[in-house]
């Protein structure tokens, strides 16, 4: 009998064996984990591919599809790589990479050098062309031009983009250098792979329909009531089973619109301001829904806490949701200083009819009620906002705040040093340990962040009496939950009671 494939928490990386064992099961748990050069044929695959499993000396390992295709394999087209989740859990291991592969993946790499990407990150560009080569086997240079291609597949898939607009929107510099890429990589040309039945935008707007993978479980239902609690009139709108929103980028007014999908992926809607914004859009997108997460890796590390492990049990897809924009999230976390959620948004609502920019003309919402944008930090900067209903003091964080964020563009963008973000934030007039916790947990989407002079976080572990953990004693608490301490976090605020498990269990 074939020996069992490994438990994905007790991960294959170092075992050859152990991850054929994988491929020869075909486990979906270690989808976007794993990817698989074979040699006789020289194509990567997942290891969920359906065709007949290679010999084993016929096949080489990578932890990245980058990774395999600077080792020269090509993309399998029946498996589709691009279609596989995203994995972000062994991106605790460098800092350094997982906020490099957020700024590549925000585009860092599509106008800038390598030198400019880590002097963002605060390395040398030898560096970190070292820790990309150590945690995923490719240089930063090459998982950039992977993203590009396996977006572009993507788009050549389920869209009916024209080939310029697919290399546009894809963050091709050119459609020659998008021919020569697919002609090298895939040996025919894009066009010759286009699919049957691909979905067409709608007429008269630049809309795209996208799948976005995730790997299961997924939660559909706490994030929707998370994000429904907090939608911001005009420029949200949460329905059952959908999520809409107005969007800008490059001063340029758009939406999104994101529903579940009938597998491990969300069915997602982008209309367009500018096609060169898709990836942009995407990433925006996927950090909003914490795509990235591995639920397997975050339950192994917290179900064995006596007060954590009964309410993963209850909720094992659970996500921590993060934020459209920085600046917006840390505006929200101020309006809710000491009130409610419901009275901070209501202050948001307000905030956006002032201060926010009126959709264009003949805009084409996805939802009844859209018609702004958030308000942007310049428009914050220098106004008055006495006549809203809340402390003055409040006011003038925000302006402080906004104030910041232009004179550092990159001060809540991702790929920010949470540690320095939380600093710089807390020397901000009316941002204190918990506003700063909060805002990297949501904005930065720091796995560890932890707010822990949160009332709630403290009221969920109160003990049989009533008495809560001082601040001091809950992160000393949390110690245990590391690197997974915002989803600790969102655990204990989605569920604040453990469940009490059925009689005789």
């Amino acid at each position: 009998m074939p020996s069992p494939a490994p438990s994905p928490q007790a991960s294959p990386v170092h075992d050859d064996d152990a991850r054929y064992r994988a491929l020869l099961a075909r486990d979906a748990r270690f989808d976007g984990r794993l990817f698989v050069g074979v040699r006789t044929t020289g194509i990567y695959c997942r290891p969920v591919c359906p065709v007949r499993t290679p010999r084993r000396e016929n096949v080489r390992f990578f932890v990245s599809a980058a990774a395999a295709q600077e080792a020269g394999f090509r993309p399998c087209l029946r498996c589709r790589p691009e279609s596989a989740p995203d994995l972000g859990a062994w991106r605790g291991a460098s800092n350094t990479v997982s906020r490099a592969l957020a700024l590549i993946e925000a585009g860092a790499l599509d106008a800038a050098d390598l030198e400019g990407l880590a002097d963002r990150l605060g390395v040398g560009g030898r560096h970190l062309r070292r820790l990309f080569r150590v945690h995923l086997g490719a240089s930063p240079v090459a998982v950039a031009q992977t993203r590009r291609v396996l977006l572009a597949k993507q788009l050549l898939h389920e869209t009916t983009l024209p080939m310029t607009e697919v290399a546009l929107a894809a963050g091709f510099s050119s459609l020659r250098r998008f021919n020569e890429t697919f002609q090298a990589l895939y040996r025919r040309p894009p066009g010759a792979l286009r699919r049957e039945g691909a979905r067409r935008p709608s007429a008269g707007e630049a809309s795209l329909p996208l799948r976005l993978a995730y790997r299961a479980p997924f939660d559909w239902d706490a994030l929707e009531a998370h994000l429904a609690a907090r939608a911001v009139a005009g420029v949200e709108h949460v329905s059952p089973g959908r999520y809409s929103r107005i969007v800008v980028v490059g001063g340029e007014i758009g939406w999104l619109s994101v529903a579940p999908g009938a597998g491990p992926w969300l069915e997602a809607r982008f209309g367009l301001p500018r096609l060169s914004a898709l990836p942009e859009l995407i990433a925006r997108t996927r950090r909003l829904f914490d795509l990235g997460a591995d639920p397997g890796a975050i339950a192994s590390a917290l179900e064995g806490d006596p007060d954590l492990g009964p309410r993963v049990a209850a909720r094992p897809g659970l996500r921590a949701p993060g934020a459209w924009d920085g600046f917006e999230l840390a505006v929200r976390a101020i309006l809710g200083q000491q009130v409610s959620v419901a009275a901070a948004i209501r202050l948001a609502g307000l905030l956006a009819q002032r201060h926010g920019a009126p959709a264009p003309a003949g805009f084409k919402a996805p939802a009844p009620g859209l018609d702004r944008a958030f308000p942007t930090a310049e428009a914050l900067a220098q106004a008055d906002l006495s006549d809203l209903p809340m402390p003055r003091a409040r006011g003038r964080a925000l302006n402080a705040l906004a104030k910041a964020a232009v004179a550092d563009p990159a001060l809540l963008a991702p790929g920010g040093e949470p540690a320095k973000v939380e600093a710089a934030l807390r020397a901000l007039p009316g941002i204190g340990p918990w506003t700063a916790s909060y805002i990297a947990l949501r904005a930065l989407r720091d796995p560890d962040a932890f707010p822990a002079q949160d009332v709630a976080l403290q009221r969920a572990l109160a003990d049989a009496d009533g008495a809560r953990p001082s601040a001091a004693a809950l992160e000393a608490r949390s110690q245990a939950w590391r690197p997974w301490r915002a989803y600790a976090a969102q655990h204990l605020w989605t569920t604040p009671r453990a469940p009490v498990p059925p009689s005789g269990a």
